[in-house]
């Protein structure tokens, strides 16, 4: 589970970066994905955003099995 949700994570890798930011997966465990924002996604008042409308609708569209996805 972990490896799908990593090969997800590196799709949207790049978008993050070109803003100037990244996001690091630190958990996955019983449909939970625990990650990271860093570089300028950790600070932006739009990462809430960014993580449920970018990050978790992309994880669960790909992996149904899924619940959530947390930042740390």
């Amino acid at each position: 589970m972990r490896e799908k949700v990593e090969e997800v994570i590196n799709k949207i890798r790049p978008s993050l970066q070109m803003d100037g930011g990244d996001i690091e997966l630190i958990d996955v465990k019983d449909g939970v994905v625990k990650v990271m924002l860093k570089g300028a996604c950790g600070s932006c008042p739009m990462s809430t955003m960014t993580l449920k409308m970018g990050v978790e609708k992309a994880v669960k569209e790909a992996i149904p099995e899924i619940k959530e996805v947390i930042a740390l």
